[in-house]
C-alpha cells in the first residue's frame, strides 16, 4: 500500500466563480429509503451479536420506495394506495445449527425508521413493506468469514471524501436540517418532513431553491399557504445570516401555479404518498450532500455492512482523514482524499491512498513537505484504527445519507 501526498495548484471550490450543492432531506423518497437499509444494518449487526456473538455477511445496500397515489386539498387529504418499500441484499440466515429471521428484521427495522423519521405517515394502512433479502454468494461469505482479525475487504471499489466544507455546502447542510429539526417542526407543523435544498452560488450572489411538501391537513387555503410559505423563506433567510455574510435569494415550491391554486401539499408531508420514488444511493453522499463540483463516489453505503464492505468503510474513512487534515493544517485551502481496494485485500492495507493539498498561498518547499509528512501520519493512524469504524457506525457516529 502506498499513501501519497500531492501539492496542487487549483482555484478551491468555494471561490470559482459558479458552485451548485444539493441537499435531499429527511423525508425526502430516495434518503428514506437510504434511512431504511441502513437501520436494516444496524438492526441485523446487532442481531447476530446477541445471537451469535459474531457478526455474519450481509449487505442490504438494494432498496426503491415505489410511490403511491393520494387525494389532497386544503385543509383534507388521503392516501388511496399505499406507498411500498421494497428492501433487497444478501444476509446470513444463521450459524452451527441456529437462525434468525432475517426479513422478519427487515421489515420491523423498516417500520420502526418510518415511526421515528415521519409524523403523519399512518404504517398500517399507507404503507405494504416488502422484504427481499436472501443468502449471499459462498465466495462472498467465505471472504466476510476467514478473518481472525483486520477484515478482507468483500469488494474492489473506492471512497472519497474532502474538506473543510465550503459556505455554500455549510449553508445547504444547515437549511434542511434546521427545517427538519423537532424545534422547527414545533413552531411550523405544516412544514413536511420532505425537504429538498439546491443552493446555487454564482459569484457572490447565493439562491436557495427549496422544495417543500407541505400538509394538507394543516393549511386551509391559499392566502394560508402563501403566508406559511414567506415566513418560511423568512426564517431560512434569517438563519442564513449565522453561516454567510452574502445576501440569499430564496424560493421555495417555484413549481407551484397560485393562480389555479396547485400548489406543493401532502397528505403525510412526503412525496412519496403520490408523486416521487426513492431508490438506495440516488442521494447525499456519506457527507450528507450532493456536490457535483467535488470528487463524488456512486457508492451506496446506506445498507452495507459495517465490517468488511469498503463500499461504506472508505468513503466515511476518506471524510474522517480529509477534515482531520484540514483542522491541523489550517493553511489548507482544501484536503481530497481518495483510497482503493482490492476485493480479498486486508481492509487496513488499500491499494492506494491519495491526498490532495490544496495550499492557501504559495508555500515554499519545506512548508509543503512538512505538510505532507503530517497528512502521511493522519491517514496512517486512521487505517491502524481501521477496524473502529465498525462500532461507530453501528452507533451512529458517522452519517452514511
Amino acid at each position: 500500500m502506498g499513501i501519497k501526498v500531492n501539492a496542487i495548484e487549483a482555484t478551491p471550490v468555494g471561490e470559482q466563480e459558479v458552485e451548485f450543492v444539493e441537499r435531499k432531506g429527511q423525508g425526502h423518497p430516495d434518503t428514506l429509503i437510504d434511512g431504511i437499509v441502513e437501520n436494516v444494518s444496524n438492526s441485523l449487526y446487532k442481531s447476530y451479536i446477541e445471537e451469535f456473538g459474531k457478526p455474519l455477511h450481509y449487505n442490504v445496500d438494494k432498496g426503491l420506495i415505489v410511490g403511491g397515489a393520494s387525494e389532497v386539498g386544503f385543509g383534507s387529504g388521503r392516501v388511496t394506495k399505499p406507498i411500498e418499500v421494497i428492501v433487497a441484499g444478501r444476509a446470513s440466515g444463521g450459524t452451527s445449527g441456529r437462525a434468525i429471521d432475517v426479513n422478519k428484521i427487515v421489515t420491523g427495522a423498516t417500520r420502526k425508521y418510518l415511526a421515528e423519521n415521519t409524523r403523519f405517515l399512518d404504517l398500517e394502512s399507507e404503507v405494504v413493506i416488502i422484504p427481499k433479502v436472501s443468502v449471499g454468494s459462498s465466495d462472498l461469505v467465505g471472504i466476510f468469514d476467514r478473518s481472525n482479525g483486520v477484515p478482507y475487504a468483500n469488494d474492489t471499489s473506492f471512497g472519497v471524501g474532502f474538506a473543510p466544507l465550503t459556505e455554500l455546502e455549510n449553508l445547504v447542510l444547515e437549511t434542511e436540517k434546521r427545517l427538519n429539526s423537532k424545534e422547527y417542526k414545533s413552531r411550523r407543523p405544516a412544514v413536511g418532513e420532505d425537504v429538498k435544498v439546491m443552493g446555487v452560488r454564482e459569484g457572490s450572489n447565493i439562491t436557495l431553491t427549496i422544495a417543500i411538501a407541505f400538509v394538507s391537513n394543516l393549511v386551509h387555503n391559499i392566502d394560508e399557504y402563501d403566508e406559511l410559505v414567506q415566513s418560511v423563506a423568512e426564517d431560512v433567510r434569517r438563519a442564513s445570516k449565522s453561516v454567510t455574510g452574502k445576501e440569499v435569494e430564496i424560493v421555495i415550491n417555484n413549481g407551484d401555479d397560485r393562480s389555479s391554486k396547485s400548489v406543493y401539499i401532502t397528505k403525510t408531508g412526503l412525496s412519496a404518498e403520490s408523486g416521487d420514488d426513492g431508490q438506495v444511493g440516488r442521494g447525499n453522499r456519506v457527507n450528507g450532500l450532493i456536490t457535483p463540483f467535488r470528487q463524488m463516489s456512486l457508492e451506496a453505503a446506506a445498507g452495507k455492512n459495517p465490517v468488511s464492505h469498503i463500499g461504506k468503510i472508505y468513503n466515511v474513512l476518506a471524510n474522517t482523514i480529509a477534515k482531520k487534515v484540514s483542522e491541523e493544517l489550517p493553511d489548507i485551502k482544501e484536503c481530497n482524499v481518495s483510497i482503493v481496494s482490492q476485493i480479498g485485500r486486508k481492509i487496513d492495507d488499500p491499494k492506494s491512498l491519495n491526498i490532495n493539498l490544496l495550499h492557501s498561498t504559495r508555500a515554499d518547499a519545506a512548508e509543503m513537505k512538512t505538510a505532507a509528512e503530517r497528512a502521511r501520519y493522519v491517514a496512517e493512524s486512521e487505517l491502524s484504527s481501521i477496524s473502529d469504524l465498525t462500532e461507530e457506525i453501528y452507533e451512529g457516529k458517522h452519517t452514511m445519507f
